[in-house]
């Protein structure tokens, strides 16, 4: 943790607004997960999903990449990979290059179902924007006059 910022004692407006941001971030995790199985889908696999869709490389996060996004171990990764698999929300591709290797990707079950929980999403969070946007402006106020 090296980009640790050394902060003063925290005073009660600061408790406030640490409160005020864990609560917002519960709620909003909460809220997410309910979304999921509203679609169908656990909160792991919604991850799960993102992890996929949201990696750089177009032919699909590696396990051990997948288990790093999710900070899971290899074979928790594994297994969630296999159960996604099962309800027909990935497939596995192996790498023609490096033997051993095994990308994971969308299949149009996966992807359908990420999009309709991605649009909530963005929209929950343009809705959350205002509140969020104070609080940071509230940290940055406090940094500015010196903690």
């Amino acid at each position: 943790m090296d980009d640790v910022v050394t902060v003063s004692r925290p005073n009660d407006a600061d408790y406030q607004r640490l409160l005020e941001f864990r609560t917002g971030l519960r709620r909003f995790l909460r809220w997410s997960e309910d979304q999921a199985r509203l679609q169908g889908v656990t909160p792991a696999q919604h991850q799960l999903l993102l992890a996929v869709r949201g990696h750089p490389d177009p032919a699909g996060p590696s396990i051990k990449e997948i288990a790093g996004y999710l900070a899971l171990r290899h074979h928790s990764a594994v297994g969630l990979i296999d159960r996604a698999a099962a309800a027909g929300l990935v497939a596995r591709v192996p790498d023609d290059e490096h033997h051993g290797t095994v990308h994971i990707t969308l299949t149009d079950a996966g992807r359908s179902c990420l999009e309709a929980l991605a649009e909530l999403h963005m929209s929950e969070l343009v809705r959350l924007a205002p509140t969020m946007e104070a609080l940071w402006k509230s940290l940055r106020e406090q940094e500015a006059a010196g903690g």
